[in-house]
């Protein structure tokens, strides 16, 4: 009797196929003036607000290893580390040029006149097996001090159940509130992250390739940007339509990559690109006309988009940021996006 017992219980163990591969916990930890959002007991970022801040950011952002792929300065500063543009901070979004009001670059304004993306409040934090939903609201408030757009914002935090990426599913709505906004076309703008120094664009020749060697990392950027389109370089990148853009470089004798994917949902899809060799990388649809201009991809006559919104419209931008460990080929990438937008 035992045995048969036996058989019957290694039989039933046989059908129940491969154990259900379990995902980490995506949690959130609320301090003061940030949320931490854990993959499991690691950090892979942190948003953060507060009044002494012109904008809301997430930074650090970090690899499933703990890699940190953006720069912290001015909030922290690092000796030998870059220390220009200011308004560089982590993973942020905002544009400039909305009703005049310059939102994108940081100054101080000898009158303490200086546009604000207010954080507001914190509508849901959800946490979940394998991801994560934060819903925030933001108050646009211009140089004299109006509100004029109403941000609500939606970020999904993703753990891959490969375990070689983390990502993020960023949706966002801006509406207008009692008067007409318009956001002029500018290059500044407006999912942007600032790389750290180290994931800088190099010469093509000594980033990293699929089968080749790991370039050295002494010297300072071994990154290459490359495009849904088959470009490589932020030159031939910067002021063209893409699906998506990704870059790769070396840290630590690991090979990491961050991407930015366009969601066809999003406004002016494709978005144009404003990538910089130095580290700044935006995806920014509505520079459409100030890309056009300056292009040598001259589009002749140049079309602003000039986006209108008149009281109560809204516009909706959708992004997915991937950081990923392992080098990429633009065949992978593009199946990634496919997963994406399905």
């Amino acid at each position: 009797m035992r045995r048969i017992v036996l058989i019957l219980a290694v039989l039933v163990c046989a059908d129940a196929g491969p154990a259900k591969q379990t995902l980490p916990e995506v949690r959130f930890v609320k301090g003061a003036e940030k949320i931490d959002v854990m993959i499991g007991d690691k950090l892979f970022t942190s948003y953060i607000y507060g009044d002494k801040l012109p904008k809301p950011s997430l930074v650090p952002v970090r690899s499933p290893s703990g890699i940190e792929v953006t720069r912290r300065y001015p909030l922290v500063e690092l000796k030998g580390g870059s220390m220009d543009h200011l308004h560089h901070v982590g993973l942020f979004f905002c544009v400039d040029r909305v009703n005049g009001s310059n939102f994108w670059n940081y100054y101080k304004h000898p009158e303490g006149k200086q546009p604000q993306i207010k954080h507001i409040e914190i509508r849901e934090m959800t946490p979940g097996d394998g991801k994560g939903e934060l819903v925030t609201t933001s108050h646009w408030i211009d140089k004299d001090g109006r509100f004029v757009l109403e941000e609500n914002r939606t970020m999904v935090f993703i753990a891959d159940k490969n375990k070689d990426e983390y990502a993020i599913d960023i949706s966002i709505d801006l509406t207008a509130q009692k008067e007409t906004v318009v956001f002029d076309d500018i290059e500044e703008g407006v999912l942007a992250i600032r790389l750290a120094d180290c994931l800088r664009e190099a010469d093509p020749d000594r980033a990293p390739r699929p089968g080749g060697p790991l370039p050295d990392e002494s010297v300072k950027g071994t990154g290459i940007y490359f495009s849904s389109n088959g470009d490589e370089t932020a030159k031939k990148i910067w002021g063209k339509r893409a699906k998506w853009v990704a870059l790769q470089a070396v840290r630590g004798g690991k090979v990491v990559g961050v991407a930015i994917f366009n969601h066809p949902a999003s406004i002016n899809y494709p978005t144009y690109w404003h990538v910089r060799d130095y580290g700044l990388f935006s995806a920014n649809p509505l520079g459409q006309g100030d890309f056009q201009r300056q292009s040598k991809y001259k589009t002749n006559p140049v079309i602003p988009l000039r986006l209108t919104l008149k009281p109560g419209r809204k516009a909706h931008f959708r992004f997915l940021v991937i950081v990923y460990e392992g080098i990429r080929t633009k065949e992978q990438i593009d199946q990634r996006f496919g997963r994406f937008v399905d």
